[in-house]
């Protein structure tokens, strides 16, 4: 049975947060999927290096998702519902425990078809890698082939928005090939998007050409020549000479010296926040967290650095979401503060988005007014993520899209701030904030969903591990001759098969 049911429920739950459409020209690029007209090779510039190899089961994947190279079974639409991708349909079992998805007839970059088999290896791997992707942590998910064409996917406990959670790219389905015995995933070739991945040049560029055979129809541009170039003023030069077509996350610095018509706002979730190590060194004391939060001034990040293009963050849900502040209740169990005395902290960001640094500065300054002393410690992201999962820091300013993992505001608090998720910057682990996150996992009305979030939000805030500083817009540069190219809210879509020039 083709699940209306369950795309009304997932469109209800997050159908605010979207504002347009993803296509800058107008029109979905995945709607256009004749392939009629032959486009030229687009030439984008992406702002993050990949920092594992083009690894699918971290941050690179998104990278794979937003230059149309790999995919899973779901996807989310411009409203923020799953619809198909290599499932063509699905249906509930066993009270949201087990889920059937129906494979349409599709074929990997190598030429193999995508079997059931394959698939149920996919998500088999992808559950297995360590650290687990953000999508599935915490989630006790197994994958069956039934037939040739039908997957069964489980977990131990209801899991009402499965569909949505399948829709991350690091739960991308890769040909057998791909995967070798060291755990470690080949994308090269191995894919099944509208384009291949077929040459890496370290962690600079990559080449990507049209595959012909993709399910949903000829791409019309030829192929992508990517660049990664994490300075932001570069990005931007390179779109204004006209050296790339598309230019990723332009600086607001950089907004005036573009042609208006080629910088392209949209609203996002993402918030930059200042994320504070609950396990190790100073702020494992909740009392000098408290005293962090209350010296820090949010309205001089969005005025001083974000110039417009973000406003003052009221929690870990944004205005994109427009649900959250009718449901926004009050932190609980906040620490009284106490004085810093000159305790030394190192405060740690990247420089790939360079509103970061100029943040982590002004909070440099907010934070010594109050008595801390403060080291910044700026990286490319790529060089820096390692050690920020090792705890090497005592605090981190990032930027994070609350709905990027799965559409679904309760699965990035389960990846963020558990006790057991993959992607916890503040290393928290509260037994209460942990109950919290689970109640929200288990509740499959929407309205009823989106409460629990916000009561474990209240809790995450109340014990001040993170500070969430300004909710953000983003803004995407596009040459004045490309058509079809993506302004996707969840930053996971940048080309499809109607982006061409």
């Amino acid at each position: 049975m083709r699940s209306p049911r369950l795309r009304l429920t997932a469109g209800l739950l997050l159908a605010p947060l979207l504002s347009g459409c993803f296509s800058a020209s107008g029109d979905d690029s995945s709607s256009d999927s004749s392939g009629s007209g032959e486009g030229g090779r687009l030439r984008v510039a992406l702002a993050f290096p990949p920092a594992e190899n083009y690894s699918p089961y971290g941050q690179d994947a998104f990278a794979l998702s937003r230059l149309g190279v790999a995919e899973g079974l779901t996807r989310l639409d411009a409203n923020g519902t799953a619809v198909p991708a290599l499932a063509e349909s699905w249906s509930s079992e066993q009270g949201g425990k087990s889920w059937l998805f129906t494979l349409r007839d599709a074929r990997f970059q190598d030429g193999t078809g995508v079997t059931a088999k394959a698939v149920a290896s996919a998500l088999t791997h992808a559950v297995g890698a360590d650290p687990a992707p953000a999508a599935v942590s915490g989630v006790k998910l197994t994958a069956e082939a039934l037939g040739d064409d039908q997957v069964k996917v489980s977990t131990a406990d209801a899991d009402p928005v499965l569909p949505l959670r399948l829709t991350n790219p690091s739960l991308s389905v890769f040909s057998a090939k791909a995967y070798g015995q060291d755990g470690k995933v080949n994308p090269v070739g191995m894919a099944t998007g509208p384009f291949e991945l077929t040459r890496i040049t370290g962690d600079t560029a990559a080449t990507l050409d049209r595959f012909d055979d993709y399910w949903g129809g000829r791409a019309q541009a030829s192929g992508i020549d990517a660049k990664f170039v994490s300075d932001g003023a570069a990005r931007a030069n390179a779109l204004r000479t006209g050296d790339v077509d598309i230019a990723e996350s332009i600086p607001v610095a950089q907004v005036a010296s573009l042609d208006k018509n080629t910088a392209h706002e949209i609203n996002t979730a993402r918030n930059t926040s200042l994320y504070l190590n609950t396990r190790t060194g100073v702020f494992k004391d909740a009392r000098l967290r408290a005293a962090a939060r209350e010296a820090i001034d949010t309205s001089a990040v969005a005025k001083g650095v974000y110039e417009g293009y973000a406003e003052p963050a009221k929690g870990l849900y944004g205005p994109a979401l427009a649900w959250a502040s009718g449901k926004r209740t009050e932190p609980t169990g906040r620490a009284k503060a106490t004085s810093p005395k000159g305790k030394s902290i190192t405060i740690a960001t990247y420089d790939d988005r360079p509103e970061l640094p100029e943040t982590a500065q002004v909070l440099q300054q907010q934070l010594e007014k109050a008595g801390f002393t403060v080291k910044l410690e700026v990286r490319t992201y790529a060089r820096l993520e390692s050690d920020l999962l090792a705890k090497k820091f005592d605090a981190a300013v990032v930027s994070r899209n609350m709905m990027l993992d799965t559409g679904d505001p309760v699965t990035v608090l389960a990846g963020d701030y558990t006790c057991d998720g993959s992607y916890n910057l503040s290393f928290l682990c509260d037994k209460n904030v942990d109950r919290l996150v689970a109640t929200a996992r288990a509740e499959s009305d929407p309205a009823e969903r989106q409460g629990a979030a916000m009561k474990a939000e209240a809790a995450i805030l109340g014990s001040d591990a993170v500070i969430p500083l300004v909710h953000l817009k983003v803004v995407t540069g596009i040459g004045t001759s490309v058509k079809g190219a993506l302004l996707d809210p969840y930053e996971r879509g940048f080309v499809g098969t109607g982006t061409r020039r």
